[in-house]
């Protein structure tokens, strides 16, 4: 007959530092969630103000441009010819025999596809570009309605697991974080203003994928003043990307 097997007890001193070890720990997670909830309810006060901040800066500036307007009619001008430095270009149909010089501009400014649209500084370089593919874009200087209707609504992020939507505050913090760029808001912000670090946050956003518009690409072969879709629209770029959204 098998001998009955008995288990060893085990030390009072072990089973009290097993027991001190799995206090401690509770403690230390329960600390971890403590001070990410704290930093979270900090970041939210942040974003808040921020956003109070940024509503009044667009207000001011909007007014400004009233009034420049206001003191050039009084002033007999038609038009105080002031070039727009923030374009959104957008990519329409794109015909089977398409050149390769403007397959790899269009790479280049990441149009990849019909149907999607990025932010670009306009000047002397971003110009020539334009004008190499012009027959198979279109652009104009963007509203701040259009703006945060683009990113609110069809702006995903470029990471390593893919493309993410970039209402996720976390996601901002954690790519453009570095920079004092923590939320959905300051990404508008940097876009309306081209501020020092455009480049990074256009980046992050990569390329904007949009709907077909109302009356698909009616006339995409004759430009924008001739009824046409290529080309430059100007300000009635927002009426477009009011239906592409």
């Amino acid at each position: 007959m098998s001998e009955r097997y008995i288990p060893h007890k085990v030390p009072e001193v072990i089973l009290k530092k097993k027991k001190k070890n799995e206090i401690s720990k509770a403690k230390s997670v329960a600390n971890e969630i403590k001070n990410k909830t704290k930093k979270e309810s900090i970041l939210k006060r942040i974003r808040f103000k921020r956003a109070e901040k940024f509503v009044k800066e667009y207000r001011s500036r909007e007014n400004f441009d009233i009034q420049i307007q206001r003191r050039a009619r009084r002033a007999n001008l038609y038009k105080i010819p002031v070039d727009p430095t923030l374009i959104f270009v957008v990519r329409i149909k794109t015909p089977l025999d398409l050149h390769l010089r403007a397959r790899k501009v269009l790479n280049l400014l990441r149009l990849i596809t019909p149907n999607t649209g990025v932010f670009l500084k306009l000047n002397t370089t971003t110009l020539k570009l334009l004008r190499l593919i012009e027959p198979y874009i279109t652009w104009g200087t963007p509203n701040l309605k259009s703006i945060r209707e683009l990113i609110y609504k069809r702006g995903h992020a470029k990471t390593k697991n893919g493309f993410k939507s970039l209402n996720d505050n976390r996601l901002i913090e954690d790519h453009l974080g570095q920079y004092d760029i923590i939320c959905i808001e300051d990404i508008i912000h940097e876009i309306v203003t081209l501020g020092p670090h455009f480049k990074e946050v256009n980046a992050l956003i990569w390329h904007i994928k949009m709907n077909l518009p109302t009356e698909s690409w009616k006339n995409s072969g004759l430009p924008f003043n001739k009824e046409g879709q290529y080309g430059d629209r100007k300000d009635k770029i927002n009426s477009l990307l009011a239906q592409m959204v």
